[in-house]
């Protein structure tokens, strides 16, 4: 069962956790009164007795913000337990700080002087006096139970509450104990527990200035994306990313927050218009591309039955380059007109390989052919220099007609019949030669002039006149070499 709320035994009031219970307390507590009319202080009614409590709220985290909690509010379940104090307990020698009159009047005596604390009718002095010792454990007992929870780290600010409270009150306490003694402890946990609250603030402006610094970092990273990233799927991702941490982050005031917020959004915002706006441009450019495609499909399946080969191979060499240059269209779309495309130009390509095959067939048997006429015109009798020169012109006609060989055997099969060309030009040449009156006239000609310059070196030599003699046995030399090469010419005939 729940404990039934206590009552202050300071105010009279209901009292805070953490404190004595009533059932604490003597039965005669309930019939205590103050020594009203014997120059005390006035008797004050006792509190009615409180109902049964309600049904707290369930259990879950405190909301963002509330107001500042009472001492009791601010209790754990299971509150800490209260060390041994430096303040002596009371009820053991309660006459060591007051005393009980014949009358019932309890008296609170301290270095100060004395002060009644209230009247005790339901027994003797004696236990009455008791009775308000035990009232003054209880509030030492609710000190060290908050001196407690100052030392294991509870809420710093609750506590210091629940102690200037308990401090506050001491001077009207209804209680007889060593008072001065409580109010030092009092001082020096107040002192502690303020030096939490500082601590604690400290924390907390840290823990919001790091939070701060953490949105504003999202924040700018945002602004960077919308600005200038074109990874959209990846920016689209990040941005996701950084709302479900942005939800993480705690601790930052509700002005900052929004402002911060603002610029998240608006950066958000901005960047979901340029990608929409970029696919939308993209959708435009691929319809264009499409139309584009088209008309290179149609320009290419109209050549896909041409024999130009050569032009035609060179003509989807170009399509292929304008099929590169007109963008993308929607993949369906792209997909079929490209099957289209290519099908046109594999149809081409598939006829003019048909074709070379054929061809090249053609050429290697042309060039076996020349290999044998080859054959035949290396067995031409050059001594007959006359119908060599014919059985040459009819290979050369029997060559002509053959027709085209292999590229690359065309240079062997030409120089071959080249070779034969010159072997009969060189007999022809060779019995003109020897044949050719000309060149015995010649000789004697050079002869002649030999003569004559080496007669006029001689004149030119007898007249005394050496330069004209040396200019004549020049001239007569370079005849003289002259004339050797036509006679080794016609000995060679």
């Amino acid at each position: 069962m729940r404990a039934r709320p206590r009552t202050d035994i300071r105010t009279g009031a209901p009292a805070p956790r953490g404190g004595p219970n009533e059932e604490d307390l003597p039965v005669s507590e309930t019939h205590a009164t103050d020594a009203a009319g014997q120059g005390a202080e006035p008797t004050r009614p006792t509190p009615p007795k409180p109902g049964p409590p309600r049904p707290g709220p369930r259990p879950g985290p405190p909301p963002a913000a509330r107001p500042s909690p009472t001492p009791a509010a601010v209790a754990p379940p299971a509150p800490p337990a209260a060390l041994p104090s430096p303040v002596p307990s009371a009820a053991g020698d309660p006459g060591r700080w007051g005393r009980a009159d014949d009358d019932g009047t309890i008296t609170l005596v301290t270095a100060d002087g004395e002060r009644v604390v209230g009247s005790y009718q339901a027994g003797p002095p004696a236990e009455g006096l008791e009775h308000y010792a035990k009232r003054f454990d209880a509030l030492v007992t609710e000190t060290e139970v908050l001196a407690a929870r100052i030392a294991g780290g509870g809420d710093a600010k609750a506590s210091l509450t629940a102690l200037t409270a308990l401090r506050e009150g001491l001077g009207e306490a209804h209680v007889v104990g060593d008072v001065p003694a409580l109010r030092e402890r009092l001082d020096e946990l107040v002192g502690r527990a303020e030096q939490g609250v500082s601590v604690a603030k400290e924390e907390r402006e840290r823990a919001r200035h790091d939070a701060v610094a953490r949105k504003e970092a999202l924040a700018v990273e945002a602004e960077k994306m919308a600005a200038d990233s074109t990874q959209w799927k990846q920016a689209g991702d990040r941005f996701k990313a950084i709302l479900d941490e942005w939800r993480t982050v705690r601790g930052v005031d509700k002005k900052t927050d929004e402002q911060l917020w603002k610029r998240f959004s608006k950066a958000r915002e901005a960047f979901n218009r340029r990608r929409g706006s970029h696919f939308a441009d993209l959708d435009r450019q691929r319809v264009t591309a499409k139309a584009r495609k088209e008309e290179l499909v149609d320009r290419a399946e109209a050549l896909a039955d041409s024999d130009e080969w050569n032009a035609t191979a060179a003509a989807y060499r170009d399509l292929m380059t304008e099929w590169k240059a007109a963008g993308r269209a929607h993949r369906e779309a792209d997909d079929a007109l490209w099957a289209r495309f290519r099908g046109a130009q594999d149809r081409f390509f598939a006829r003019r390989g048909e074709h070379f095959s054929a061809r090249d067939t053609e050429f290697a048997e042309n060039a076996e052919a020349k290999r044998a006429l080859l054959a035949e015109a290396e067995t031409i009798d050059l001594s007959d220099p006359d119908g060599a020169r014919a059985r040459l012109r009819e290979i050369q006609e029997r060559w002509e007609a053959i027709g085209k060989v292999p590229r690359e055997e065309i240079r062997t099969l030409e120089g071959r019949l080249r070779g034969i060309e010159d072997k009969v030009a060189a007999a022809a040449d060779a019995q003109w030669r020897r044949t050719d009156p000309e060149t015995q006239a010649r000789v004697e000609q050079f002869r002649a002039r030999v003569e004559q310059f080496e007669a006029q070196a001689e004149k030119a030599e007898a007249a005394g006149d050496r330069r004209r003699a040396e200019q004549a046995r020049a001239q007569a030399a370079q005849w003289r070499e002259w004339l050797t090469a036509a006679e080794q010419a016609v000995d060679e005939r």
